[in-house]
């Protein structure tokens, strides 16, 4: 259908299509309609105030030492990727951490420690607080107290996990370092959406 600027004529609305013929009532006919039904739906969920198609959602894990690492990939990220990053590291859980205030120094993306019930937004980065595990459901991050358990923690393993069930095909995985082997069966369950 060729709807280049329809023409009133006698107060009705009148469409040509391409062979050059108009409808008697002024309203298209079925084959007329060349708009694919994708697009028009998409349309119409602009007009209704939907949310956004699901954007990429970057969970990167790193151990103790992973500041260097956090902030080298910082400076080399353009600030408007449309995805967000969720730094994932093992914090010393008896001392308060200042690395959202370090990262905010090296990249103009807003940077945040997470908060139970943060929303995640693209274009942003947030960094889990000490003394805590990480999940993200229905794209909000939730925090509860690490467990008290003897061995590593296997808190980078816990977000993935969550992450690839949550955001499935949207969902990325990045491991800068690690303490033993944190991460990796995250990232299998990542790999396997």
């Amino acid at each position: 259908m060729n709807t280049q600027n329809p023409k009133r004529v006698s107060g009705k609305a009148t469409i040509k299509s391409k062979s050059g013929k108009r409808s008697r009532s002024g309203l298209p006919t079925a084959a007329q309609i060349e708009k694919p039904m994708a697009q028009v739906l998409r349309e119409i969920q602009s007009l209704k105030g939907e949310p956004p198609k699901p954007f990429p959602i970057v969970g990167i894990g790193a151990s103790a030492g992973g500041l260097e690492a956090f902030t080298q990939l910082l400076q080399n990220l353009p600030v408007d990727t449309g995805m967000a990053f969720v730094l994932v590291q093992h914090l010393d859980p008896a001392h308060e951490s200042a690395l959202a205030q370090l990262l905010t120094r090296t990249t103009s993306m807003p940077v945040r420690e997470v908060t139970d019930g943060t929303k995640v937004a693209p274009n942003r980065v947030y960094v889990i607080p000490p003394n805590t595990c990480m999940e993200i459901a229905k794209g909000v991050l939730k925090l509860r107290p690490q467990d008290k358990t003897r061995g590593a923690h296997r808190s980078i393993d816990v977000f993935f996990e969550s992450l690839a069930e949550d955001r499935r095909e949207h969902a990325i995985g990045v491991i800068l370092s690690g303490t033993a082997s944190d991460g990796m069966q995250g990232l299998e369950m990542i790999k396997s959406e």
